[in-house]
């Protein structure tokens, strides 16, 4: 299991920040995208999360909706300046050129200057140390403010720091209860090398929503399983990433500042680990 969890101190709104490498800060609490239908679906949950003080929108090139992000970006009343816009590269686009090439892609669709978060999508075997090169260079030209790293397990980590020029600001993994504990070695390489955490997939794509032990906390707080899940998260200083196309659902994952979990309920929650993986596993991409 990890080390002992430092202290994080407590987010008071889902607009609060916590710095990353370069001196840019990341919004804690972040809607993502993830198999939003393009189009409507998407702008609406978009608007729903501005409107419900979410700061932080999370898309990628394969989800087929960075379009319609920025189109509910730009139709809001919240400045561009204000909202935390993170996009990914795909497996497909690997690559010094292909990389550089790929960004302008998605710039482009998404309709702005610059991208607070670039990420690579997922560790693709062969060029992905070029891929990175790629990154630092748009890093250091000022299109991207901080790059990362999706779906990196500890030996893609360690290869990749081994001739990086810049640490990844950011790792962006499946965490939840129900495989913190077995992701620890991940999780300690990323808090010794000062590279954040965050959480896709927090409500665990509702498989243990109905989980009794995380409703009884659930209803020891008056909450529902997937605020205490979110909750779970932030105490644990991950930046989460909750995904619904659903308005209410959307304001209820970020309602979760208002209460705490005592250290007794996170030690229940942790010990509920049994290696869930979702989607990806990428423990096993060489």
């Amino acid at each position: 299991m990890p080390r002992t969890d430092p202290a994080f101190p407590m987010p008071d709104g889902p607009g609060a920040t916590i710095p990353l490498h370069g001196g840019t800060r990341i919004p804690v609490l972040g809607l993502g995208v993830f198999r939003a239908p393009a189009g409507e679906a998407t702008e609406q949950a978009v608007t729903a999360a501005l409107r419900a003080g979410y700061r932080h929108i999370d898309t990628a090139a394969v989800y087929g909706n960075e379009a319609d992000v920025g189109r509910a970006l730009r139709a809001s009343a919240v400045d561009r300046d204000e909202v935390f816009l993170t996009t990914k590269l795909w497996n497909a686009d690997h690559g010094y050129q292909q990389t550089l090439d790929a960004f302008e892609y998605s710039r482009r669709r998404l309709g702005v200057e610059t991208l607070d978060l670039y990420l690579v999508h997922w560790p693709v075997p062969g060029p992905r140390l070029e891929t990175w090169r790629a990154m630092e260079h748009l890093q250091e030209s000022g299109k991207v403010k901080a790059i990362g790293v999706s779906n990196y397990m500890t030996r893609h980590l360690d290869e990749l720091l081994a001739s990086a020029r810049h640490v990844p600001s950011v790792n962006q993994i499946e965490l939840s209860p129900y495989n913190y504990r077995s992701r620890s070695d991940v999780i300690d390489l990323c808090r010794a090398q000062g590279i954040q955490l965050e959480a896709y997939s927090p409500l665990t794509k509702g498989h243990k929503l109905s989980d009794p032990p995380l409703a009884h906390i659930a209803d020891a707080h008056g909450r529902s399983t997937a605020q205490v899940l979110i909750r779970w998260a932030l105490q644990k200083g991950l930046v989460v990433l909750p995904k619904s196309t659903h308005a209410d659902r959307i304001a209820a994952n970020a309602d979760v500042f208002d209460f705490a979990l005592t250290p007794a309920q996170m030690e229940i929650l942790d010990a509920l680990d049994e290696n869930l993986v979702t989607g990806w596993d990428p423990t096993t991409a060489p």
